[in-house]
Parts: C-alpha cells; sequence; structure tokens
C-alpha cells in the first residue's frame, strides 16, 4: 500500500485525530459482507489511505463487470492525496472529497458505508469538531452527551448517507456494547435496520492499542428487536466465516447494554432464565444506592488521628467520622468500629473535617491555614457557601466499592461512618435493613451476582471494573425472600467465608455461597454453576487483559 509522503503525516498526528489502521483481512471481511453487486456505491467516511476502498474495489472485481462506485472522504489532505493514488490503477470510478465528514450533508445514494469511524475520546474531542458530530447526529434524532467519543457521532452521520436497505460496516470500539454514552447509539441501530450483526474478539486485533474493537454489520430498515453474534479468536478465525456461526440474542429493552452480547451463548441462556426467576432481584430490590460526599480536596479535608492531634481540632465541634478515601479496606463482610481504629492507628485518613456550626478555635486556624494553600479555589469549594462545610450524605447502612480489580464488594457500614465518593452508598429501604445489614453482602458473594457485575458495570483501561449507582441498581442479587428463606445456611457458611476473604480467597468464598444460593435456592444445576462461572472468568480475563501490553502484531 502506498503511504503518505514522508513529513506530511506522522503516528502522533494519526493519532491525534483517532486515525488507526486497519487489519487487511478486517477490511476484506467487512468489504466481502457489504458489497453484493459490482455496481454497489461504496461510502468510506474517514478513509484516510483508503484500505477500505481498496477492498471494496477487489470485492467488486470478484462480482463482475461494473462500474461501481468508490467515494472517500478524509479531512487530512495528504491521506486523500493518497487515496486517490492508491485507488487509480483499480479501474473503478473514484471520488475522494477533503472535508470534514460531519460538514457534509445526508446523501442517502449509497449502497454501503464502509470504515473504520476514528476514535478520539470526549477529553480531546472538543470545540467545533464536537459541535459539528452532535449536530449531525441530531439530524438522525440522536442526541448524544458532551462524554461521547468520535465515533458515536461518526455511526450515526455514517447510516444517514445510506440508500434504503442499504448496509453499514463498521469497526467500531467495544465501547459500544457498554458506555452508558452509547445507549443513543444502541438504540438508534436497533430502530434503524432490520438486521444487525455483531462480530466479537477474545483477543484485540490491533497492535499496540489496548481498546477492543467490535464488527458491526446493519442492513435493511424498519428496526428489530434481536441481534446476531459471532464470536471469533482472531482477525484469521474471520476468514471463511462471512456468514457463519451466528447465534441470536434478544437484549430483551432497548435502554439496556449490550455487554451480555459478550457472553458464550450457553452462559447467556443460563443467565436469562435466572433474571426470569421469582427467587431473583436487581440490587434496587433492597433499596437506593448513590454517590458518596465530594470534598473538592481530599488531602485537605480527609485527615488522620495524627493529624487531629497536631491540628488541635475538636472532634465534637470540627469532625466527623470518615471510611477513609478508596476501598481497600472494604474487602470482608462488614466494617465495625474496631476496624476504624486500627484503620486510624495506620495512619489512614478516618477523620473529615466538617464543622456542623461554628468551627473551634483550632478549625478557624485549620480554615485559615486552607486559605492560605489556595484549597477553596477548588471548583467543589468555590461554588459552597461556606467552601469548608462538605455536603454530606446520610450514614449508608451498607457500603458498596465501585472500582474494582476483581468485583463490587459489599460491605455492612457497622461503625456507621460517612463516605467519600470514591464508594457508594447503599440505604435499605424500609424493613429490610436487619436483613440486608446481616445478610447481603455475604449473598451477594455468588457467581451470578459477579457474572452480573461484568454485564451491567464496565471496563476501565487498566483492567478495573468500575460500577455507577444507576449500573448498581441493576446488579441481579437474590431476592430478599430467597435471603430469608436461607438465612440459616448462609450464617453457617459465613466463617469460612470471612477466612476466604481474609486470605484473599474470593472464589473459595463464592464457591461457598454458591452452594447455598444457586443450586437449593435459585435451582441451577452443578453445570450450569459451572457455565456461569466460566463466563464470569471470560469477561473478566477480557477486561484485566486491557492492563497487559499487547500482543506483538502476527498478521502477514
Amino acid at each position: 500500500m502506498t503511504s503518505v509522503p514522508l513529513g506530511l503525516d506522522t503516528p502522533e498526528l494519526r493519532k491525534a485525530r483517532g486515525a488507526f489502521f486497519t487489519p487487511t483481512e478486517v477490511c476484506r471481511h467487512l468489504a466481502d459482507w457489504a458489497i453484493r453487486t459490482p455496481q454497489d456505491a461504496v461510502l468510506e467516511p474517514s478513509c484516510g489511505e483508503a484500505a477500505f476502498l481498496l477492498a471494496a474495489a477487489e470485492r467488486m472485481s470478484s462480482l463482475g463487470p461494473g462500474p461501481g462506485l468508490l467515494h472517500g472522504v478524509d479531512v487530512h489532505p495528504a491521506s486523500a492525496l493518497a487515496a486517490r493514488s492508491i485507488l487509480a490503477g483499480t479501474g473503478h470510478p473514484t471520488q475522494i472529497e477533503v472535508a470534514d465528514f460531519f460538514t457534509l450533508p445526508p446523501r442517502p445514494t449509497f449502497d454501503a458505508v464502509i470504515g473504520n469511524p476514528p476514535f478520539v475520546r470526549y477529553q480531546e474531542f472538543t470545540g467545533a469538531a464536537r459541535s459539528l458530530s452532535r449536530a449531525a447526529a441530531l439530524q438522525a434524532g440522536v442526541n448524544l452527551t458532551r462524554l461521547a467519543s468520535s465515533w458515536a457521532a461518526f455511526t450515526v452521520h455514517s447510516a444517514l448517507f445510506l440508500k434504503p436497505g442499504g448496509r453499514l460496516a463498521l469497526v467500531l470500539p467495544a465501547e459500544l456494547l457498554s458506555v452508558n454514552y452509547a445507549a443513543e447509539v444502541r438504540r438508534f441501530l436497533i430502530r434503524r435496520f432490520a438486521r444487525v450483526r455483531l462480530v466479537l474478539f477474545t483477543e484485540r486485533i490491533f497492535p499496540g492499542v489496548q481498546e477492543e474493537v467490535v464488527l458491526l454489520l446493519a442492513e435493511g430498515s424498519g428496526g428489530t428487536n434481536q441481534f446476531e453474534l459471532q464470536q471469533v479468536q482472531d482477525v484469521a478465525e474471520l476468514r471463511g466465516r462471512t456468514g457463519q456461526g451466528f447465534s441470536r440474542w434478544h437484549p430483551g429493552t432497548d435502554d439496556v447494554k449490550w455487554t451480555s452480547a459478550l457472553l458464550p451463548e450457553p452462559a447467556r441462556n443460563v443467565m436469562s432464565e435466572l433474571t426470569r426467576h421469582p427467587d431473583a432481584a436487581t440490587l434496587q430490590a433492597w433499596g437506593k444506592t448513590t454517590l458518596g460526599a465530594v470534598t473538592g480536596n481530599n488531602g485537605y479535608f480527609a485527615m488522620s488521628p495524627e493529624q487531629v492531634v497536631v491540628a488541635g481540632l475538636d472532634p465534637e465541634r470540627d469532625l466527623v467520622r470518615l471510611s477513609p478515601p478508596g476501598s481497600r479496606h472494604l474487602r470482608g463482610l462488614s466494617f465495625s468500629d474496631p476496624d476504624w481504629t486500627a484503620l486510624g492507628a495506620q495512619g489512614r485518613a478516618t477523620w473529615l473535617f466538617r464543622p456542623a456550626e461554628e468551627p473551634s478555635a483550632a478549625g478557624r486556624e485549620y480554615i485559615a491555614a486552607g486559605e492560605r494553600l489556595g484549597v477553596p479555589t477548588a471548583y467543589k469549594c468555590r461554588i459552597r457557601d461556606p467552601w469548608w462545610r462538605v455536603p454530606l450524605v446520610p450514614s449508608a447502612d451498607l457500603l458498596l466499592t465501585c472500582m474494582n480489580a476483581d468485583t463490587p464488594r459489599i460491605c455492612a457500614n457497622q461503625a456507621g461512618v460517612r463516605h467519600l465518593n470514591s464508594v457508594h452508598g447503599i440505604y435499605l429501604a424500609a424493613g429490610l435493613q436487619r436483613l440486608g445489614t446481616d445478610l447481603l453482602p455475604l449473598a451477594c458473594l455468588n457467581s451470578f451476582t459477579l457474572l452480573g457485575a461484568e454485564t451491567v458495570g464496565r471496563a476501565y483501561g487498566g483492567g478495573l471494573l468500575k460500577i455507577e449507582p444507576r449500573e448498581a441498581d441493576r446488579l441481579p442479587v437474590p431476592s430478599p425472600s430467597l435471603v430469608e428463606s436461607l438465612s440459616a445456611e448462609l450464617v453457617s457458611v459465613r466463617p469460612g467465608v470471612e477466612r476466604a476473604l481474609a486470605d484473599g480467597q474470593l472464589l473459595t468464598a463464592v464457591t461457598l455461597v454458591d452452594d447455598v444460593l444457586l443450586g437449593p435456592g435459585l435451582g441451577l444445576t452443578r453445570a450450569e454453576v459451572t457455565t456461569i462461572r466460566s463466563a464470569r472468568e471470560l469477561l473478566a480475563g477480557r477486561r484485566t487483559a486491557r492492563a497487559a501490553p499487547p500482543k506483538p502484531d502476527t498478521l502477514p
């Protein structure tokens, strides 16, 4: 493939505009699926050096005499120049525009739109570029949030260039399946297309890039209530499987995440049956999950006992007891007064500077010291009056970890401490406080809930699993009635679970709870329990693999 002339493009410039070169096998796979006749008109938005258009030309030539049409758009003049040069010898009519794709009015004149939209995260996707993209998506009735990365609007705008019944074949980040800002894109796809296929990879296919991708194959018009899914290991496994090996999946409502699509079909079936079981529930059935308090400067407001003594602060007037920032200390079933005291002795920040009314004299001195340090200039401090009074949330019944290397943990707040936004608070519904405090942290250590966490939460760079309060509401858990009916059995395994957790043996603890809840309680066979355990290992493995360096490229 001809490259852009030296000096006109660099890896740094390509990364800044979200351009990543796609493996040839992927380009051919999408072109082979999307192009049905040698007369097809094909568009590649953000065409770069026309990798997809070149594959389209090969596909049309293999189908017979044309003429078809190869049309490309790219904002980068040097890439457009290279694309023209590359396609000049294909024998197919070619048009390459130098333009920002979002400035082009939709022209529903193409049989197929294929490509790899630029992937620029919202932090860098700002200013006029973001405004243009959101306006383009709005033409399709899709209102993207300011957190949306560039690919989201590109996907929607691309679909508007298709003829009725046309085909959309794109390489997209796996964020499509899980992130909240992509919900509008997911809704758009199932309402716009009659058939939607997703090809999922168990290995990363872009050398040097941690982002997982999916292949979107969408066609027809009128909407659908199901998807077709295909999982392959890598690019090599795509060969010869353009229309083979797909299974069907019904996501239910159009507002749910598609992360369950990553599950092997047997696990999807078991989870589908489980979620309809009368003794299965979601965390929302137990109560309300909320964010913790935001200080604006934890280094100033969260204090160790030693810092309190040095500052001479009055615990009665100046301070409230605090679960220290972070969640490493919330890996057991409960957080007690002795636990809180022990953390303070270790130098952890177990106090929050938060005078309720008039600070003590030492408190006023501490406030003055904060002003000299510029603490009031932080945004969260600047917008409240007085700046030093952190808005508190009530002491929660349970604390839920929100950033996790393994799985979210629920911990009974026996110490009655306040919490910051490094964890969430669960406020149990009336009548469930005793049962929930005593047994919900234990009952949630089961394979059904662990797998559910992988599907309702989202993977972050570094392999962490994050869960927000709205996502936590959908976490599958045992129902209150099931936990009540099996309370004696759960109490009997509690000592073994606590020992396993203390030793860092999460899966040993989960096995003990599974033996109570999943078999006798929810009626799963041993084979079905093994199925969901394996699926949870698969999803957790995909997530944690993102923390490891990508494998070297092995493509020919």
